[in-house]
């Protein structure tokens, strides 16, 4: 989803993508054409005029969901200065723990049975740190293929060759960056993430439940500051961590998207050396407009999949919550 651009575009895009949630979807489709609407957008910083951000404030603030576009309308136009306030407090940082589902074989797959440190590049509160802890079921063409515990359990379709492992590896080290990371303790930070869980999907709502009481048994190593800054260091970090037997798997999911033109070309100019190096493995999920060297290895996805990238090669397609995973 695009943060960059005209208004209407960009609520007409989140639209095509939120097809599973009627009710964001409808809200969308309202703010594309609300002119009214767009003018009170337009005074918020470009990146956080996103839809996904706007409705989990209004909602935060009291706005029932689901519920007919008009209510959103009411309550941004009367919006006594709370809304905006949280708008531009807060981000989105949805930290998704259904991605570990489609993340997990190629985090495995560059792991090669080794020991792995994980490093999550935007981190938010760094759920998906906790890949180890949760069992898997991939429903394949030849039947349904299992690792890892019994509980808490992942849900994936899967289509095409994907790697998909009969354990999930050992980590030996996780932690992560984040320009706001997010306490996994604080009652407050953890309200906001299940807030910006879409209205229909009680699901996932109780899926990120179970991943932060996951978390809290082990809260996770977040590091606060900039990827391009950080991440050397902490690579090599990692890697001790580890030992020489080990390998770091640098991964991000959603996130290199709220970075501009110039910082994305420097992230995967630094991933690329650090690869090269053999300093790191790096595993990507972004949607196709993102990184395109990545993209530009494989074919388009459809409408509102990620590209799913090992090492800065396009290696497969992704649903956005973690429902589906299509490798080459």
């Amino acid at each position: 989803m695009r943060l960059y651009g005209p208004i209407n575009e960009k609520y007409e895009e989140f639209a095509s993508y939120a097809e599973d949630s009627p009710c964001l979807q409808s809200w969308a489709y309202g703010v594309a054409a609300d002119s009214e609407i767009q003018e009170w957008l337009s005074t918020l910083p470009e990146p956080k005029q996103q839809p996904n951000l706007v409705f989990a404030a209004a909602r935060w603030h009291g706005l029932d969901a689901p519920a007919p576009y008009e209510a959103l309308r009411e309550a941004l136009l009367t919006d006594d200065g709370r809304i905006r306030a949280t708008i531009l407090a807060r981000a989105t940082q949805t930290n998704e723990a259904g991605r570990m589902a489609t993340l997990l074989p190629a985090i495995a797959h560059a792991a090669g049975g080794r020991p792995v440190a994980l490093l999550e590049a935007g981190a938010s509160a760094g759920l998906c740190l906790y890949p180890d802890r949760w069992g898997y079921r991939w429903s394949t063409a030849d039947g349904i293929r299992t690792a890892g515990p019994a509980a808490p359990t992942l849900h994936c379709e899967v289509t095409g060759p994907a790697p998909l492992p009969d354990a999930v590896p050992t980590v030996g080290w996780r932690g992560g960056i984040d320009l706001n990371p997010l306490d996994v303790t604080s009652e407050d930070h953890m309200s906001w993430l299940l807030t910006l869980v879409w209205p229909e999907h009680e699901d996932r709502r109780a899926q990120l439940a179970t991943a932060i009481e996951v978390a809290r048994t082990d809260p996770p190593d977040l590091r606060r500051g900039d990827l391009v800054e950080l991440l050397p260091a902490l690579v090599d970090e990692a890697g001790q961590a580890v030992g020489p037997d080990g390998v770091v798997v640098v991964f991000h999911s959603a996130v290199i998207a709220y970075l501009d033109d110039g910082a994305r070309t420097a992230f995967a100019d630094l991933m690329a050396g650090l690869v090269a190096a053999g300093r790191c493995r790096w595993v990507s999920n972004e949607g196709p407009n993102v990184l395109k060297g990545v993209t530009a290895a494989g074919p388009m996805p459809p409408t509102g999949q990620f590209v799913l990238g090992l090492d800065g090669r396009s290696v497969g397609h992704t649903h956005g919550h973690g429902r589906t995973l299509h490798w080459w």
